[in-house]
């Protein structure tokens, strides 16, 4: 039988409720910190990466603007009608406006008894510049590197990389949705931000930064577990499909395989193949596949770009090389297909122009200060509740060290990663590897520090060495290559003096926090132990 309270709901009712939110702030916090560490870096990588395009051109400052794509192509076809006139395939990327000419590939075609050689390999693979012709540059990852490691991580075998950064997005989902359950008054915090408040400060920052972007927070990592879906609930591919091939096939469907014909024939230009697959699609190529070239029976496919589109399942049309006849054109997807691919295509934000893209950026830079925070948060909030502030338990100093490591740790790492790229001698073997090494060795080193230091001094000093870093980035592109602001500013170049300003911004921002971090001075509390031991303050009879 209920008791009822006072504002007639039974007792049951009101604990019920309570319990229920309590459970949700249980979920929250710790399906936010278990793997926020790991989140906190994808989230930072993915975010760099909306800008992956522009900072591959911004890390070979050697390289300039394409204005001419159709030229690029042209000088591309000619060096490959010279370097690779008999392989089994050409791949070409359409060079455009944010790109640094074109990144071509070959496969030769294999001799009687050897395996096919992968396309892609150094020695198969070619630059050509602005101006069409062949060209070198120095060897980086560029923004790829941060596109790739938000999903396949590094120095680990990628498929459990993608198992665990799905399993990361997954507690992320989870940490969004209690969190909304958990924070009634969560939009109303919203215009709430008190400073200098300790605990409530940080959790100000936090729901600031989560309702700021809270529908790309959810759009942005539903998603993620979408371009994931087939590894991570695979059950639907294996009841209706035989093997993977056959679901490939449908979902990805390709014009009919051709044999060598092993008649020479000149090709047709593909700048006119090109010209004609952009009028077809009503849109920009995006990328070009010749199968047999210099063959009576080769055959060029071209996508359409993933930028004029939504859906990340780019359509294709096929010629024959030697006509330019159109052959075949990828038949209309299946409202599944559209669905997928129009949610990989929102993750990917491939289809957004200057504006939205710089939306999709700072929403990002909002998610990850909205983890960082949360992370930061749990220290605050536990830290006044242990038994000796000054002397805390081994957990919530693995926590707190964590925190300074991971938080200050890789953006310091992708700083260090960013002068690598200008100060490693350009002829070096190896090289865009050892960038991607010197972004590792430096968090290393942060998480030396953090284990070693006092927890305010490794954030001061961690949080300053990456804003004197990055602040200092543009001043030397000023002065050592052809890419600084004003060059980049006289040439109409608005990407690169945008990445320029941004790396100079969140140095100065980085300056700042250092210096607020190491003025900032905790206000010192009795432990429980000493405030437990000390005896009671005596009852004082009231006057009569």
């Amino acid at each position: 039988m209920d008791v009822d309270t006072s504002d007639g709901a039974p007792v049951s009712q009101v604990v019920n409720n309570k319990g229920f939110r309590q459970s949700q702030a249980f979920l929250h916090t710790w399906s936010g910190l278990l793997l926020g560490w790991l989140l906190f870096a994808v989230f930072v990588a993915g975010t760099i990466a909306f800008y992956r395009e522009g900072l591959n051109r911004w890390m070979r400052p050697e390289l300039a603007k394409v204005e001419a794509p159709m030229q690029v192509l042209a000088g591309a076809q000619r060096f490959l009608d010279g370097k690779a006139p008999d392989a089994k395939s050409w791949f070409i990327p359409m060079p455009g406006g944010t790109s640094p000419g074109t990144q071509l590939f070959w496969q030769p075609e294999p001799k009687k008894g050897e395996p096919p050689r992968r396309r892609g390999r150094r020695n198969n693979q070619a630059l050509i510049g602005a101006d069409g012709e062949p060209t070198t540059a120095r060897e980086t990852r560029g923004g790829e590197f941060f596109y790739r490691f938000h999903f396949d991580l590094y120095y680990m075998p990628v498929f459990w990389a993608r198992w665990l950064v799905g399993f990361a997005a997954m507690m992320m989902l989870v940490a969004i949705l209690s969190g909304i359950v958990t924070h009634k008054k969560i939009f109303k915090d919203f215009f709430t931000l008190r400073r200098a408040k300790g605990q409530r400060s940080w959790l100000d920052g936090h729901n600031a930064t989560a309702v700021l972007g809270l529908p790309f927070h959810l759009m942005i990592t539903y998603t993620g577990l979408v371009t994931l879906m087939a590894m991570l609930m695979p059950w639907a591919t294996v009841a209706n499909y035989a093997d993977d091939a056959k679901m490939f096939e449908t979902l990805f469907p390709q014009a009919p395989e051709v044999e060598r014909s092993g008649t020479r024939v000149p090709m047709v230009p593909l700048t006119t193949i090109v010209q004609d697959a952009e009028r077809r699609m009503g849109a920009p190529a995006g990328y070009i596949d010749v199968a047999f070239p210099g063959d009576a029976s080769s055959r060029v496919t071209i996508s359409r770009s993933a930028s004029s589109m939504l859906s990340a399942r780019s359509p294709s049309l096929t010629y024959e090389g030697a006509t330019g006849k159109l052959v075949w054109q990828s038949p209309a997807p299946g409202g599944a297909s559209v669905t997928a691919g129009a949610m990989i295509g929102l993750h990917a934000g491939r289809f957004s122009g200057d504006g939205l893209r710089w939306i999709y950026f700072l929403c990002g830079v909002a998610g990850s200060v909205m983890v960082a925070s949360g992370l930061v948060l749990w220290t605050v909030k536990r830290r006044e509740k242990l038994p000796d502030p000054a002397r805390p338990h081994f957990g919530f100093r693995l926590v707190e060290r964590l925190n300074v490591a991971t938080i200050a740790g890789f953006p310091l790492g992708v700083a260090a990663m960013f002068w690598a790229n200008r100060l490693l001698p350009v002829a070096m073997q190896g090289r865009a590897e050892w960038e991607i090494h010197v972004l590792f060795l430096a968090w290393l080193a942060s998480l030396v520090l953090a284990l070693v230091r006092r927890p305010q001094i490794a954030w001061t000093i961690l949080l300053g060495t990456t804003g004197v870093l990055l602040a200092a980035l543009p001043f030397y592109n000023l002065l050592a290559t052809n890419q600084g602001v004003f060059a980049t500013l006289l040439r109409g170049d608005w990407l690169m003096t945008g990445i320029d300003l941004t790396i100079l911004a969140f140095g100065i921002a980085f300056v700042a926090t250092a210096a607020r971090v190491g003025r900032y001075k905790p206000v010192a509390r009795k432990s429980r132990r000493k405030m437990a031991a000390e005896p009671a303050a005596p009852m004082l009879e009231p006057a009569e």
